[in-house]
């Protein structure tokens, strides 16, 4: 902390000023050193008021013994503090420095009743039954999925995750991976992570609630369905609802064909994943909620922010991983479905901010309320007056080009008042003499999934196009030479992107 005009500048972000000890009052304050045990740790400074002037202490020496005294006698467990005298211009004031515990909850006892407390942006507050809970699995070093159950794993089976496993990774599935990903016990009992796996999951929280609303509000439902099923099941459902309720269609360029979809489907997976992994079990009654507009896709949550900070208030290239369901997320990580460095929330912008018709301020966003966690992916074919026409579209990625028609039997739509575009709007480029050689049935796939996914390794387009390493190798090459694809951001794992004007940027 600082001290600037005889005003106290505290550089933790945790802290309360107390202009005096009250004594007859001692829950008024030390209901804030269980909150700070409780949470992140924090100090409460004497003899500085609400302003941060300091006042001073007539007897700093009386009151730091009165204040280690009640500490003892009135909190179980007795948590971490450092008292610390300042002095500054003739004036004394006392820091309590209440170390973050791990021994949790810590609680404030009086009359034979204990209460814990958690802090809340500036304030102390009663901890409800979720928050409890959380203290209680915290310090016994436990998470609520890494709890053992009492059902016997072999009444259950894993069919799904491991055919899943086994497309996921090439690999073989082992039943042996069972214990050592955390979802059964040495004595072959199932964790909670277990139950959230098996083929017929019966956890009532585990469920996503997707509705395609009309508009921009939530008013009337085109569509709405709940699944009850395990997380690898739940994931595919929701995906599938998502691609079934958005659009894409595309233009054709000189050459190629350029996909301008309304969304990332990679990012939005990402989303739909975070959302499964960090979302709070505890929550009876709580679910994952997709909520589809015309403008906008929302996922919903229950379970804010683990450190208890406000995500709006982060920089999310800064925010560290912190996960409330490690079992979860190491599964996931296994089924290669997420990496285990946290970065979901930088990697769901940056693969929008690859896509060609993407536009500054569509980034995803990320909001905190009380405890609920929201991730909104913005249209980004959508405008203040609606739907953008193709055409527009197109010239904001720098072409005039003609509409190219969808395949009837695809099962991606195409936008929906585009079908009656003129084509006389691209007709230049019809009548056009020059005519440049189509790229091949590789390179196009290899940019289309690229669009799809900005983060898709090579081995995996191998994968998906069903052709040889070397094959995506060489295409790579030449798409490279032609100045229509290259690769950013080798820092953060690297993504591909799509030059849509090769001679502008040269």
């Amino acid at each position: 902390m600082q001290i600037h005009n005889n005003t106290l500048i505290a550089e933790c972000s945790s802290y309360d000023f107390k202009e005096m000890l009250e004594r007859k009052k001692v829950k008024s304050w030390l209901k804030s050193v269980s909150a700070f045990a409780n949470t992140d740790g924090g100090s409460l400074f004497y003899g500085v008021n609400d302003d941060g002037v300091i006042v001073g202490l007539e007897n700093p020496q009386a009151d730091a013994d009165f204040i280690s005294e009640m500490i003892k006698a009135r909190l179980d467990p007795v948590p971490e503090v450092q008292l610390i005298p300042i002095e500054h211009e003739g004036r004394n004031l006392l820091e309590v420095k209440v170390k973050a515990g791990t021994l949790t909850p810590y609680y404030y006892y009086q009359d034979g009743t204990r209460t814990a407390y958690t802090r809340v942006g500036n304030e102390s507050v009663e901890c409800n039954s979720q928050q409890l809970l959380s203290l209680v699995l915290k310090g016994t070093h436990m998470t609520w999925d890494s709890l053992p159950t009492q059902v016997a794993a072999n009444k259950h089976s894993f069919v799904i995750l491991a055919n899943t496993f086994r497309e996921q990774t090439h690999q073989e599935w082992n039943d042996k991976y069972l214990e050592s990903f955390g979802l059964v016990t040495s004595d072959g009992k199932l964790t909670n992570a277990g139950l959230l796996f098996v083929d017929n999951c019966t956890v009532f929280q585990s469920r996503i609630f997707c509705t395609r609303w009309t508009g921009l509000y939530k008013d009337d439902a085109i569509s709405s369905v709940e699944h009850r099923a395990n997380l690898v099941l739940l994931l595919k459902y929701g995906m599938d609802f998502i691609k079934n309720y958005t659009m894409s269609g595309w233009v054709k360029m000189p050459n190629y064909r350029l996909n301008l979809p309304d969304y990332s489907d990679r990012a939005i997976f990402e989303g739909l994943v975070n959302h499964l992994i960090h979302r709070d079990y505890t929550v009876m009654g709580g679910e994952v909620h997709i909520d589809i507009y015309d403008d906008r896709v929302e996922l919903v949550s229950p379970g804010a922010m683990l450190d208890g900070t406000q995500i709006q208030d982060r920089d999310i290239y800064k925010v560290p991983s912190m996960r409330r369901n490690p079992v979860i997320a190491d599964m996931f990580t296994q089924l290669d479905y997420m990496e285990k460095r946290g970065s979901g929330l930088r990697k769901m912008r940056e693969l929008t901010e690859k896509l060609p018709n993407f536009l500054p301020g569509k980034e995803p966003q990320y909001q905190t309320e009380a405890i609920s966690f929201y991730t909104t992916f913005y249209n980004l074919n959508w405008g203040e007056n609606g739907r953008i026409p193709i055409e527009e579209v197109a010239n904001r990625v720098n072409s005039s080009l003609e509409k190219y028609s969808m395949d009837e039997k695809s099962s991606v739509k195409t936008f929906g008042d585009l079908q009656k575009s003129s084509v006389k709007t691209f007709g230049d480029l019809q009548n056009s003499s020059v005519k440049q050689k189509r790229l091949g049935r590789t390179a196009q796939s290899i940019l289309d999934l690229v669009i799809s996914d900005g983060s898709i390794s090579q081995d995996k387009m191998a994968e998906k196009i069903g052709v040889s390493k070397r094959a995506i190798e060489m295409q790579i090459a030449n798409l490279k030479a032609k100045g229509l694809l290259v690769r950013e951001g080798a820092d953060h794992g690297g993504y591909w992107r799509i030059v849509i004007n090769p001679k502008a940027e040269e």
